[in-house]
């Protein structure tokens, strides 16, 4: 209650102050703005005027009219001396006599013509003593002599021309500087009219400034009236909630359920996360690849191609170079002279991006000018043909003997030159019984005279047997392993198959890991089984 009263008492007793600020505001708005004006005057009369400054300006313009004058005289001087020279030179008993050197003519040009002519004279005179003025050496050095002396009377001419210009552009200098000097006394006692209004103008403003600062601190620091003697007891702190017990709390808890939440996690994913989860395997590892795009899933309909670019130096592209360098290490090692490489691409799951790892593998090869040749052995799903043309007939048109000449089946890349796919063709009824046809092997082995290096694209083991038949014409077995999607549980039986040599020369490929800059999501998935009419071309998997 005392601080309510002494509250209210300040405001009754800074009325007065308040209605005096308010008064010293608005005239202080008015003083400006009158003070903004008068500055504005002064600063367009000089710019107008050019007088930065009267005295300045006055002194400058003496020294002017100073030079001025010089330059005047010594124009009149330089004037009278080449009239002089003119005139002695138009003189008929100035004949056959030397002309005067260093005659104050300041050029050059005409100095030296005159010392040409006196060089002149002298050898004319003294031909003349020595002979006879009627020597034919004497009558051409006359003709010459008046030659020159004609060029001389023309070159004082245009001399006599640019001093009489030079001579008015100095008067009429001299002439504005006089006015400015006449008008001097007329601009400074204008401007020290307007200069005297600025100062008072000045000196109201800081005058009520001030008074404003004291009307404020008069506010700031008026008593009380009224004062408590003893003051009440007690901490102001509140005694519950304890602010710093609940921050520390809120700090543990904000550490303890990330790591919580990270811990189950990992316990729970059963997944293959990454390389490190492969250590334990004594398959050879060949190479990973990295997501790219964002590791985002593409549709069904999304158009398919292959991202090896020549020139490009992203982390995919790099991975797959890698990846090249390795198998070039393996396959060449055993690779007979005039035979291509058979290599198996193959995987546990869908999805594990085989075909696009087959692709683009196959393209590395194309880049460094290989002949490579990329067999959709997939006849259910035909994924390898939509990179070129998935309607195309190919093998299995050639397998059920639907088409005989397996050359004309053969796609090549528009963007490859070095890259050719062979496409699945028409689905069959029967995928497992054409590929254990007698046709394949003999056309694999006709295909490896032609080519450096042929992949073939298989679909998923133990899933359906196409792989296991096309295995037995492979030289070797390329493993995708898809972070993220195949079980870690599927480990020893991947162990097991290497073992057991299931698959010639198996080698593991880890696709889709994370941590890649430009990554890529690649996905696609397999329906097996059979849903098919009577007569059709294709059918679908489940």
């Amino acid at each position: 209650m005392i601080a309510v009263y002494n509250e209210n008492w300040i405001k009754d007793k800074n009325q007065i102050a308040v209605s005096t600020s308010a008064f010293i505001s608005d005239r202080l708005g008015v003083i400006e703005q009158e003070l903004g004006n008068v500055d504005e005057n002064i600063s367009s009369y000089k710019g107008e005027h050019l007088l930065p400054d009267v005295q300045a300006a006055a002194s400058m313009y003496m020294a002017q009219s100073s030079e001025t004058n010089a330059q005047i005289l010594a124009l009149n001087t330089q004037l009278s001396m080449a009239r002089y020279v003119r005139n002695y030179l138009t003189n008929t008993t100035s004949k056959n006599q030397l002309l005067p050197a260093n005659s104050g003519i300041e050029s050059p040009g005409i100095e030296q013509q005159i010392a040409n002519y006196n060089t002149t004279q002298l050898r004319r005179n003294d031909l003349v003593a020595n002979s006879s003025e009627k020597n034919p050496l004497v009558v051409d050095m006359d003709q010459s002599l008046e030659n020159m002396r004609h060029a001389i009377v023309t070159s004082i001419d245009n001399h006599i021309t640019t001093l009489n210009t030079q001579l008015r552009s100095l008067q009429q200098i001299e002439r504005q500087t006089t006015a400015r000097i006449a008008a001097n006394p007329t601009q400074g006692k204008y401007l020290l009219s307007v200069e005297r209004q600025q100062k008072v103008k000045e000196s109201l403003y800081l005058f009520l400034l001030q008074k404003r600062e004291e009307n404020e601190l008069s506010q700031a620091f008026t008593a009380y009236n009224t004062r408590v003697i003893t003051p009440p007891t007690g901490s102001m702190v509140p005694t519950s909630p304890v602010k710093k017990n609940i921050a520390l709390v809120a700090f543990a808890l904000g550490i303890l359920i990330p790591v919580v939440i990270i811990f189950i996690r990992e316990n729970m994913n059963t997944k293959v996360r990454g390389r490190k989860d492969l250590e334990s395997l004594s398959v050879p590892f060949v190479g990973e690849i990295p997501l790219a795009e964002g590791g985002k899933k593409r549709s069904a309909q999304a158009p398919k191609e292959i991202i090896i670019r020549q020139g490009k130096r992203d982390i995919v592209n790099e991975a797959f170079r890698v990846l090249r360098t390795n198998l070039e290490f393996i396959l060449d090692a055993k690779e007979d002279k005039g035979r291509a490489s058979v290599t198996l691409v193959t995987s546990f799951n869908p999805g594990s991006g085989k075909t696009f790892l087959t692709m683009n593998t196959a393209a590395t090869f194309a880049l460094k000018g290989k002949r490579v040749l990329v067999m959709d052995g997939d006849l259910r799903h035909g994924s390898a043909s939509a990179y070129l043309d998935k309607s195309a007939k190919g093998l299995s048109d050639y397998l059920g003997k639907r088409e005989h000449e397996a050359d004309s089946l053969i796609l090549a890349s528009p963007d490859y030159p070095h890259l050719h796919l062979l496409p699945s063709g028409t689905i069959p009824p029967n995928p497992t019984e054409l590929l254990a046809e007698p046709r394949l092997k003999e056309l694999v082995e006709r295909l490896r005279s032609r080519y450096d290096y042929i992949f073939i694209d298989c679909p998923p083991i133990d899933i359906v047997a196409d792989t296991q038949i096309i295995e037995k014409l492979a030289d070797r077995t390329i493993f995708v392993v898809r972070a993220g999607l195949l079980e870690r549980d599927m480990l020893p039986e991947l162990q097991r198959n290497y073992d057991e040599k299931r698959f010639k020369n198996m080698a593991i490929v880890l696709n889709g890991t994370e941590g890649g800059g430009k990554r890529y999501g690649y996905r696609y998935g397999y329906r097996y089984g059979y849903k098919y009419g009577y007569g059709s071309k294709s059918y679908y998997s489940n």
